[in-house]
C-alpha cells in the first residue's frame, strides 16, 4: 500500500470528514454551509478540507458573490472507494469524478461516437 492509498483511509476513517464528504455529494459548498450543514466549527471543518483535498477527493473553486467578494466552494471528487483484501494483503482503489472541462468534453464527445 503506497502514501496515497494511507491517506484516503485515514481521512475515510473520520466521522467529520465522512460527513462532509457526503454532503459536498450532493453540490458544492461553502465552508459557511458545511458548517451548519454538518453542525460543526470553522476550525474543524477546515482542518477536515484540508486533509480531504490531500488525499484528492475535494476540489475548490474560487466564486464571486453579488457583492464581489471571494469566497471558496468545495466539491467531492470521488465517486467509488474501494477496498479489496486478497492473498493476505488488500488494495485501496479510488475513482474520481473527471471534474476538469476539457475533460468532461471529451467524454461527451467520445460519447456521441
Amino acid at each position: 500500500m503506497d502514501e496515497d492509498e494511507d491517506a484516503v483511509l485515514a481521512v475515510l476513517d473520520d466521522e467529520y470528514a465522512r460527513e462532509i464528504l457526503a454532503h459536498l455529494t450532493i453540490e458544492p459548498m461553502s465552508v459557511d454551509e458545511l458548517c451548519t450543514a454538518c453542525e460543526m466549527s470553522d476550525a474543524t471543518a477546515y482542518r477536515r478540507l484540508n486533509r480531504l483535498q490531500e488525499a484528492d477527493l475535494v476540489t475548490e473553486q474560487q466564486e464571486l458573490d453579488p457583492d464581489g467578494h471571494h469566497y471558496k466552494r468545495y466539491a467531492a471528487i470521488v465517486e467509488t472507494v474501494t477496498v479489496t483484501f486478497a492473498d493476505g494483503g488488500y488494495e485501496v482503489a479510488v475513482t474520481r469524478s473527471a471534474t476538469d472541462p476539457a475533460d468532461r468534453f471529451t467524454d461527451l464527445f467520445e460519447g456521441l461516437s
